[in-house]
């Protein structure tokens, strides 16, 4: 499912124009990215978690060269499903 598909049936399912249930998905990713920023976790029951975690500087290899080279630390999101959604796709 596409962006574009997640907007067409949030808009059909809750009775809401395509702006407004962009609007409203706007505004669910944007309070992800602010509680991620801010280094707490984003529960939502039924779902899963979103956690923040950072992935310190290491040496690797360039696959195509064989060469060594360093890779930069850098912070990942992590998603864990819920048991719910876990359950529903077993």
């Amino acid at each position: 499912m596409k962006k574009a598909d997640l907007l067409a049936k949030i808009s059909e399912d809750a009775g809401l124009t395509k702006v407004q249930a962009e609007a409203a998905v706007k505004s669910f990713v944007d309070a992800i990215e602010a509680t991620l920023k801010a280094d707490e976790k984003f529960s939502l029951l039924g779902l899963g978690t979103f956690t923040k975690n950072h992935r310190p500087a290491r040496e690797g290899r360039n696959p195509a060269t064989g060469q060594k080279m360093q890779i930069k630390a850098k912070n990942v999101v992590k998603f864990k499903p819920g048991k719910a959604l876990s359950e529903s796709v077993n």
